[in-house]
């Protein structure tokens, strides 16, 4: 008898723990989707004063509900951590420059080849170039994510720790259906890129393309639009025709990187350029002995920054100024690099 009372003193205070615990967070739950809903009142009044037609306000408001999955994925995201150390890209790079993607890639290339010859005549953006971003982006297109964008960047600019910019996007995303953009197809990242080149909402009304001539720019069923979308951004972006990216060198022994090195700080993703040499001209870095590896060196005349991100004694690289464009679509030279090695080994 003791022991049963004992048991049963035991499962009682484990069923009131839980019963306590259930209730000391539904306030909390309920505080926030009423905190979430009543914020959505003042982003409706804002939607509709940035020229959201009242159609699709009223469409698109009812079904919004908070969504705590993708804030906490947003405060996850690197930030706190600016001192700690950068990892080596040979890692990276054997992860997304491999065998299966460079083999898609050619693929791909092969398949669009009479309409990127076509995009690269009007953009000067080479074609391989491309098709590495569609494959870096989505795996040419196999995975372009499910996340709802209006809710996921609804309930983003709601947790307000970057609320002016995905407010902004909020609202693009609602304009996108007042184009005549379906609600299924926005679904995309839980930070509210969409289609096959992950293109933001604000980016997707300034810079889609329609490129097979039916009126529409549609980047996520379209290969056309798709990669006529990414040649105009990367025009945009102020891309350079007949320049490389970039050219894989080697570094002397003994080089004394003191005199090289970078002075100033950019205002944009200062931690990616920090990494980068000051910029000497071709013909400077040849005088210095930095020598190519495999390709040949653009002209002397080009200028160009250096790079070892796998530092001293490892491949190097001298960066033109169309990196820094690869960097505005995803300022990470990891990502940069991988874009780079990826196109010039699908051209191959």
């Amino acid at each position: 008898m003791g022991g049963t009372s004992t048991a049963t003193a035991r499962l009682r205070r484990i069923v009131i723990g839980l019963v306590a615990a259930l209730a000391g967070s539904s306030p909390a739950l309920a505080q926030d989707d009423a905190g979430f809903q009543a914020y959505l009142v003042a982003l409706r009044q804002q939607a509709l004063a940035d020229g959201v037609s009242t159609r699709t306000a009223d469409a698109v408001f009812p079904t919004l509900t908070l969504n705590q999955r993708v804030i906490d994925l947003d405060r996850q995201q690197p930030g706190a951590t600016s001192s700690s150390a950068v990892p080596a890209f040979a890692p990276y790079r054997a992860q997304h420059v491999d065998a299966a993607r460079i083999a898609r890639g050619r693929q791909t290339y092969l398949a669009q080849r009479s309409r990127l010859q076509r995009i690269e005549q009007t953009t000067g953006v080479p074609e391989s170039i491309m098709v590495a971003i569609w494959g870096h982006e989505t795996n040419y297109g196999s995975y372009t994510g499910n996340f709802d964008l209006l809710r996921s960047l609804a309930s983003l600019a709601y947790e307000g720790r970057r609320r002016s910019l995905f407010a902004g996007e909020f609202i693009a995303g609602l304009k996108m259906l007042d184009r005549g953009v379906t609600r299924d197809q926005l679904k995309g990242s839980w930070a509210g890129a969409t289609g096959n080149p992950q293109f933001l909402p604000s980016i997707y009304l300034r810079l889609a393309r329609d490129g097979d001539g039916d009126g529409r720019a549609d980047i996520w069923n379209s290969p056309a639009d798709t990669l006529a979308s990414i040649g105009n951004y990367f025009v945009d972006a102020g891309w350079r025709a007949g320049q490389p990216w970039g050219v894989a060198v080697s570094v002397p022994a003994g080089f004394d990187r003191s005199q090289i090195r970078n002075r100033l700080v950019s205002p944009r993703c200062p931690r990616v350029f920090e990494r980068h040499s000051g910029w000497r001209t071709i013909a400077e870095w040849r005088a210095l002995g930095i020598a190519p590896q495999g390709r040949s060196l653009p002209a002397d005349s080009v200028m160009a920054t250096l790079l070892e991100p796998d530092g001293q004694g490892a491949t190097a690289y001298l960066l033109t100024s169309n990196y820094r464009v690869i960097l505005d679509y995803n300022c990470s030279n990891f990502y940069a690099l991988s874009v780079g090695l990826l196109a010039d080994a699908v051209e191959r």
